[in-house]
């Protein structure tokens, strides 16, 4: 095997250990694009692990932007294979460089902002953590659409990642994070102190519908235009929409418990959801 092939599969076994939901999804594409989405997948997961578990984060972001700005300058600037991988990735596809700006500086956002005051603040937030990563596999996924799909990319990745922060809301709270929008949370009538003492009510679960139902009007748009994808790329993305859009069926069967559980959806019902696309 040589050192390219190499490189994609130490791609291939990050995004198989850390999103069993986007590996099976991305699985039924042809291989090249495959392996291209693998490598694109590494490096937003180097920048998550940098903000989420680096020992010094700020400074070890400023590195990896700086590595980020030789890559671009046409060097590899370091011997992780990822950077290899990705550098076949620039060369076969017309990558959109300025989305890599911004998921970094989404990243970012974490390092600095803790609370979410409204929908506008969130949604901001979610294009930088998530549409971006939808604005840099569209050229992979459909390069002669990528213009004509752009904005439902993005919408895509916002309701992906309000899917994530309805999800993960007991998790954020040990990280003293809080992305549910609070505006909404204290206009329902349900304050800081009852959402840190982790109170599931009819107030908490009429503010987490209303997100639920603003990421379901982005899934519906984001679906919208599947058809502009080339065949072997639609159902993927079809799958990936679907696959998470499952994850809010999940917690509302469930009763809400989103301050104790973390809500996923089984292998089973994810084979059952993919077979139906």
């Amino acid at each position: 095997m040589n050192d390219l092939m190499k490189a994609y599969h130490h791609c291939e076994s990050i995004i198989k250990e850390h999103s069993k939901t986007f590996y099976k999804a991305f699985m039924l594409l042809p291989k090249e694009k495959k392996l291209a989405v693998w490598a694109v997948y590494a490096f937003c997961r180097q920048v998550d692990d940098i903000v989420d578990e680096g020992l010094s984060p700020k400074e070890e972001l400023f590195v990896f932007k700086e590595m980020f700005a030789d890559f671009l300058n046409g060097e590899l600037p370091s011997d992780d294979p990822m950077w290899l991988a990705l550098q076949d990735v620039f060369q076969r596809y017309e990558m959109d460089v300025q989305s890599f700006h911004d998921m970094i500086i989404g990243q970012e956002m974490d390092l600095y902002k803790k609370l979410y005051y409204t929908e506008e603040e969130v949604l901001h937030y979610s294009y930088h953590v998530a549409s971006t990563v939808g604005l840099m596999l569209l050229p992979i996924l459909a390069p002669k659409k990528k213009n004509a799909l752009r904005k439902d990319a993005i919408a895509l990745g916002q309701a992906m990642q309000i899917t994530n922060i309805l999800r993960d809301i007991g998790e954020d709270l040990e990280r003293d994070r809080i992305y549910i929008p609070i505006d909404k949370l204290e206009r329902a009538g349900y304050s800081l102190d009852d959402l840190n003492n982790r109170i599931l009510n009819n107030k908490f679960i009429s503010v987490w519908e209303e997100m639920a139902n603003k990421a379901e009007g982005l899934y519906e748009q984001a679906l919208s235009t599947i058809h502009l994808y080339p065949m072997h790329s639609r159902t993927p993305v079809k799958g990936a929409a679907y696959l998470y859009r499952a994850i809010l069926g999940s917690i509302r069967k469930k009763g809400y418990s989103v301050f104790k559980t973390k809500h996923f959806v089984t292998s089973e019902e994810k084979q059952q959801i993919i077979s139906q696309i």
